[in-house]
């Protein structure tokens, strides 16, 4: 019985060999430059293989674990020598916390479940004013060089200023806590979405664009077939850097408004010098502002 050669090709490498129902005999020579052997032993001995994904996987989980043991030495050791809580006495706490996330015994005296809801909604409505304003007027300015040259010194004065010091600015016109709030917010979160929907459009090929003058497009029709796709990766980019900036303003912008927010139980938990409850909303504050981010990448993966 002939062992069966595979037809190997020096520019593309091994070809498989056609199927054959007749087993290679036990102990045939291994022709050099076809294909491998087939493994020895039984399949589910062959599946349990070393995988490149299993192992980057397990790999970045024994990091983080690192990480994070060390963020524990560290803190246990600071604890240790001042008046912080060490890690046993605020896990304590968050699971005391935890076992009721949602009561409300009054106005100002509500768990740190609706604490976060409000911000949410906050950051919610600030955002997607932001993103209502700031990606059309990225446009705008990225496909037209006069307005970007207009719009240009502007974003550069704006664009550094602290929300702390766009909020009396908001009490002023507004006249009430709740809206200034959200406009310190929307403010604040608006200039990554246009500076990177503008630089994103502004770096489209120049031949897309000549082709469409040639052909005589509508500005609607270079929207949305050239600029829109082209672009849409620094919007995106805009729009994940624009939420992060959002959640950290709420915090600072609860912090002198007051009411329910997680900034405000914050600084209500420093007043009560309830210590082990600040450095639980630290942890859920950097939690949730990590799943935000998480779930914007997550939507810019599945788009095309």
């Amino acid at each position: 019985m002939a062992a069966v050669i595979p037809f190997v090709s020096a520019a593309q490498g091994p070809v498989l060999a056609p199927a054959t129902t007749e087993p290679a005999p036990a102990g045939a020579a291994t022709v050099p430059g076809g294909t491998p052997p087939a493994p020895h032993g039984p399949a589910w001995l062959r599946a349990s293989g070393p995988n490149p994904r299993a192992q980057a996987f397990a790999r970045q989980a024994i990091a983080a674990a690192v990480g994070l043991l060390v963020l524990v030495a560290l803190w246990s050791l600071l604890a240790a020598n001042t008046r912080l809580p060490g890690p046993a006495a605020t896990w304590v706490s968050a699971v005391e916390l935890f076992s009721d996330p949602f009561y409300r015994n009054s106005p100002n005296d509500q768990g740190i479940g609706w604490n976060v809801l409000a911000s949410l909604r906050r950051v919610a409505l600030g955002f997607g004013a932001a993103a209502l304003v700031g990606i059309p007027l990225g446009f705008v300015i990225g496909r037209f060089r006069f307005l970007g040259d207009a719009a240009g010194p502007v974003i550069s004065l704006l664009r550094p200023v602290s929300p702390l010091a766009w909020l009396p600015i908001g009490l002023l016109l507004f006249r009430s806590a709740e809206p200034s709030a959200i406009f310190a917010i929307f403010i604040c979160s608006i200039w990554p979405m246009i500076i990177n929907t503008a630089s994103g459009v502004q770096q489209v090929p120049r031949e897309y664009l000549d082709v469409a003058r040639v052909l005589r497009l509508s500005e609607w029709t270079v929207f949305r077939r050239i600029l829109l796709p082209s672009s849409l990766p620094h919007v995106l980019t805009g729009v994940r850097l624009s939420v992060g900036i959002a959640w950290l303003v709420i915090v600072a912008a609860e912090m002198l408004t007051g009411g329910v927010g997680i900034g405000f139980w914050v600084w209500d938990e420093w007043n009560n010098l309830n210590v082990e409850h600040i450095l639980i909303a630290i942890f859920v504050i950097g939690a949730v502002g990590l799943l935000l981010e998480q779930a914007l990448l997550l939507l810019a993966r599945r788009l095309p």
